[in-house]
Formats: structure tokens, sequence, C-alpha cells
């Protein structure tokens, strides 16, 4: 709402400093600011409002050190990082970008699947909160609306090279451009298109429609179904897999202030020309307006992180980590670096698999051998370390610092092929 403003008096009035807004490196400043004094300042009120309320975290006694402590830790904190998320969005991006409005959406979507959840088990004493066939329908329906607007919408295109064979029989409009390393020229054109980004691999794009090829002449025609399979796989997956992380006080949390300042940096290069012919990687048309909005997602993450690192002081309950998971997932995907996350959230993917890991052999030894035999010590992953007698901040830092390593790795993958 504010860039409008800034940027109707920019038109109008010659008042110094109002050119500003229009820079997204400056806006994005000041959404990780406003975020960070939402998260912090309001979010006392907030956590007193809850403990009033008596929204208070059950706590299953699994047989962990220090569990009990927490029982009675106000939950439902997520709503801190959705304020912290939306207002500085709805202040300084701009709402008229098809991005920044489906990452608004994903945010009160998921949001609002995550607060059903902890209504049911806080206010309605029902442990296993909204099932779960629901879950996966409220993921699913949210994946059906980026998959299908990314695909049709026109405003969302990426750039591509033009065959030199094309250039006379189009019509669309094209945008001359010099190869500075043999000064020798080449078109560009905004298409739709079903590409993306692929790690590790010289030609690094991949389009989703080539998965039909198999079917010969046409096939390019049912490619919408493939690419909302992939969305679909991916929002469930990176969603329920932050939901599995937040586990223990910080862990989530500090791991998403990470995955979303890679995002923020790979969004940035991504809707730069410049730097994307740099990097020779997909040039996406208006997709730099994101970088908004995971300045305000890292602000809301670490400032959340005053209450929630140890010993937690709130909790997110389902209603931050479910929007936090699908927030990432949505924000990965617009920005054609989807094949990116099990680098990227390489926690929750380790995560992920530990319960599943878990869960199939023991499974299996249970019918082979007539007994529940167990991989880990306890899943997921970090309650194993638990389990193993490490403390909670400790699991915590050294779980972020392997964040960290893969969040490099992740921007290392832009020249790395």
């Amino acid at each position: 709402m504010l860039y409008y403003l800034f940027e109707y008096l920019n038109q109008h009035y010659d008042f110094p400093g109002l050119r500003l807004f229009q820079y997204i490196t400056f806006r994005t400043s000041l959404a990780v600011i406003i975020s960070l004094i939402i998260t912090t300042v309001y979010g006392r009120s907030l956590i007193n409002y809850l403990q009033k309320m008596q929204v208070g975290e059950t706590v299953r006694n699994l047989g962990l050190e220090g569990q009990m402590q927490k029982q009675g830790t106000p939950t439902m904190g997520g709503i801190i990082i959705l304020l912290g998320i939306l207002v500085p969005t709805l202040l300084f991006a701009n709402l008229s970008n098809i991005y920044v409005i489906l990452m608004i959406v994903t945010t009160i979507w998921m949001g609002v699947i995550g607060f059903v959840d902890d209504y049911i088990k806080v206010f309605k004493k029902n442990k296993e909160g909204l099932a779960g066939r629901f879950k996966i329908v409220g993921q699913v329906g949210l994946a059906l609306i980026i998959g299908w607007t990314m695909y049709f919408n026109p405003n969302i295109v990426v750039r591509q090279t033009v065959d030199e064979t094309v250039v006379s029989k189009s019509t669309a409009p094209m945008i001359l451009r010099e190869n500075k390393a043999d000064k020798s020229h080449y078109y560009t054109q905004d298409v739709k298109s079903t590409l993306t980004n692929v790690p590790f691999y010289k030609n690094n794009e991949f389009d989703y429609a080539k998965v039909l090829k198999f079917m010969g002449e046409g096939y390019e025609k049912y490619a919408v179904f493939v690419f909302l399979l992939f969305v679909i796989i991916i929002v469930t997956a990176v969603s329920n897999g932050a939901n599995i992380t937040d586990g223990i006080d910080g862990l989530a949390t500090g791991t998403s202030a990470i995955i979303g300042i890679t995002l923020g940096l790979l969004a940035y290069v991504s809707g730069n020309t410049v730097i994307a012919d740099y990097l020779n990687i997909m040039y996406i048309p208006n997709s730099g307006e994101l970088m908004i909005f995971a300045g305000a997602f890292v602000g809301a993450c670490v400032g959340f992180l005053w209450y929630n690192s140890y010993p937690a002081q709130v909790f997110m309950g389902d209603t931050g980590s479910l929007a936090i998971g699908g927030i990432i997932a949505a924000f990965a995907i617009m920005i054609r670096k989807e094949l990116l996350i099990p680098i990227l959230c390489g926690i929750f993917l380790l995560e992920n698999l530990s319960v599943i890991i878990q869960m199939s052999y023991f499974k299996y030894t249970r019918k082979r051998f007539g007994e529940g035999r167990r991989v880990f010590l306890m899943a997921p992953l970090h309650h194993h370390y638990q389990k193993k007698g490490y403390h909670e901040a400790k699991i915590v830092i050294r779980f972020w610092i392997i964040g960290i390593l893969l969040a490099i790795i992740t921007i290392i993958t832009l020249k790395l092929r």
C-alpha cells in the first residue's frame, strides 16, 4: 500500500528520497525491519493474550529430558509469523504482481489450515487435531491453485532465446541482445513455459512436458497435468516436512529463516535480467518482487526466534509450521528452483525420511519377525539425538549449521554444472 502511495507522490511531487521505493532492495530492507518489529514488539502482547486464553500446548510424555516442562506453553504462535509476513508485504510489495498475490494466498490458505488444526487440539481437546485427509485436501487444493495459475496466467512467463528460423515468422515482440563473449547477437522472447532449472547440469533447464514425450506428437498439450502433479508432490512434501521439523525449540524457525534468505537471493538473481544473463540462468520477468515477500518471511522467522529459542516462551503450532512449509514450496516453484528443494530443504527431507524409514522398518520387522524393530531411537531425527543425550540447544545449532552449508551449496549450483 505504501508502495502505491510513494509511487503516486513521486509522479506528482519532487520530494527527495521518494524514488527509493522504486528499488526492490530498499523495500526488502524495510520489510525485514517492519517484520522484526511486529514479531518482537507486538509478539509479546499476543503471547500474553494466548496465555490469558489458556491456549497451552498439551505435551505427550515421550520420555525426553525436560519435555514435560513445556506443558502449558502457549501455542498457535504461528499467528505472529503470519502477521510478520503479511503486514510488510501489503505495505511494501507491488500488490498487482501475480507472484506476490500467489504468495499472499499461500500464506493465508496454509495458515488457516494450521489454525483449524491447532484450534481443534486446544479448544476441542482433540490431540489428533484436524484429520490428516483434510490437511492433504487443503495442501492439494493450494497446489492446484498455484499450478493452474502458473500454467495459464499470461503474466507468468520466462525469457527464452529464439532460434533464427523462428524470428522471421513470429509476430510476438522480441528483444535483440548481444553476447558479450563474442559480440554476436541473438533474440529473446517472453513465453509461457513449463521449464524449470536443474542443478548440476550444463544445459540447466528441464521441461515437465518432456515427461510425456513417449506419447508421440502433440504430447505438449497434456503438460499441465504433469506440472500439476509435480506441484502437488512438492507442496505436500515440504509442508509436511516443516511440520515434522517443528519438534524442538527454534529448529523449524531458524532453518526456515536460512532457507528464506537463500530463496530471496535466488528470486533477486532470477528477476534481474543482467545477473540472470551473467549466471546463464532462466530470467523470470517480475519475479524480483518476491524478494520483498522473502524479506518479510525472514524477518518474521528471526523475530519469532526471540521468543521461540530455547527455552521457548511460545510454540508456532501447525498455524506456523504448515504455513512456512507451504510458503517455501510455493516460492521455489514460482522462481523455477523447486528441483533444488532436496538440497536447500535437506533438513526437512532428512526429518521426513527418518519418519518414513522408522515406520516402514517397524512394520516390516513386525510382520517378518513378530516384533517391531527400530532404526532410530525415536523419529523424527531430532528426537533420536535427544534420546542419545544431546541437549536441545546443541541439536538445533548443529542442524542450523548443516542448513547453512546446504544453502551455500544451493547457491553454488547456479554456476557449478
